[in-house]
């Protein structure tokens, strides 16, 4: 891992964490650990276990898309597995109420007065499966706030297909989740080997816990130490901006897509062992964190347009800033 100086400008300011190289170390070894752990249950899918993962270090949200039967929900549980704490999953349905994930308030006779009782969305992990189907960090019910346990992660799932029954996410929603992550279908190799694998039995049956909800939150706030420089930053906010102007969109990202680029950028380059953000960082982050924030324009949508294409020529029309943090050479 590259040592940041000591007397590096910046670090240590009101706004910036103080740079811990043992606790950043640790963070590295847990992102390694949490993807080994994982890559136990799923085969061939190693690009999608580090984004999951990756998010979860910075205390980002994933929504899994793809077609049925690709893993979607087993990702989702070997997550939870994987990290311990309390693990609650949600069938979304066109008849779900709040009260169904939040709680109610229940009144209580022999102290005559209501007693909050906290729903699902009160775990460290909650899994919303089908998330279409249906009509932050903390909870307000009846005027009073709860504050939601940490670490606190949400895995959401939809199908591509079956429709019937399903809602669109209003483009609000889908801004909330850091990423996406689309599974797809394994290779024959990689599909043999995955019924060897569930031949006796289920692997995540079986699946250990790696971490506990101590080290991930230790883990996260190392991961809010990487350095990201100035030109990194700028590189963020280009390739941001110019979706906005595309002319074959009618909504671009927002604001928020470029905080989810800075921090995931952080964790990717934590998970590397690295103490600093680069280019590349943003570069392998875009995608996945900018496809479902960008709404195309009918026209757009007939010629056949689609986000892969558009964002692969956003990245390579932006030029990639060559420069490092100075202290680290």
């Amino acid at each position: 891992m590259a040592k940041a100086s000591a007397a590096e400008p910046g670090r240590g300011a009101a706004n910036t964490p103080a740079l811990n190289a043992e606790a950043l170390e640790r963070a590295t070894a847990l992102g390694e650990a949490l993807i080994g752990n994982i890559n136990k249950v799923l085969v061939g899918k190693d690009e999608q276990v580090g984004l999951a993962v990756i998010c979860l270090l910075a205390r980002g949200h994933a929504l899994i898309e793809d077609v049925p039967g690709v893993g979607k929900t087993t990702l989702a549980k070997a997550v939870a597995r994987s990290i311990g704490g309390r693990f609650e999953r949600i069938q979304f349905t066109p008849d779900l109420l709040p009260s169904d994930v939040v709680g109610i308030n229940m009144y209580d006779p022999e102290n005559r007065g209501f007693q909050f009782r906290p729903g699902p969305v009160f775990a460290n992990v909650l899994l919303a499966d089908e998330i279409n189907r249906a009509t932050e960090r903390q909870v307000t019910l009846d005027g009073v706030t709860h504050p939601l346990h940490a670490p606190f992660m949400v895995l959401a799932t939809q199908n591509p297909v079956e429709f019937a029954g399903t809602f669109p996410l209003p483009e609000a929603q889908l801004d909330r989740f850091s990423l996406r992550i689309s599974l797809g279908y394994l290779t024959p190799s990689a599909e043999v080997e995955m019924l060897d694998r569930f031949e006796d039995s289920n692997p995540l049956d079986d699946l250990g816990e790696v971490a506990g909800e101590d080290e991930i939150r230790e883990a996260q706030n190392a991961v809010a130490t990487v350095e990201v420089a100035g030109e990194v930053k700028q590189y963020i906010v280009r390739l941001v901006a110019g979706s906005r102007d595309h002319p074959d969109l009618t909504l671009g990202a927002s604001p928020r897509a470029s905080i989810a680029l800075l921090r995931l950028s952080q964790a990717r380059a934590a998970i590397d062992g690295r103490d600093y953000a680069t280019p590349d960082d943003v570069k392998a982050l875009a995608p996945p964190v900018l496809g479902h924030r960008l709404v195309f324009k009918p026209s757009a949508e007939m010629r056949g347009a689609g986000p892969d294409e558009l964002l692969r020529k956003l990245i390579d029309s932006e030029p990639v800033p060559q420069t490092r943090p100075a202290a680290l050479g």
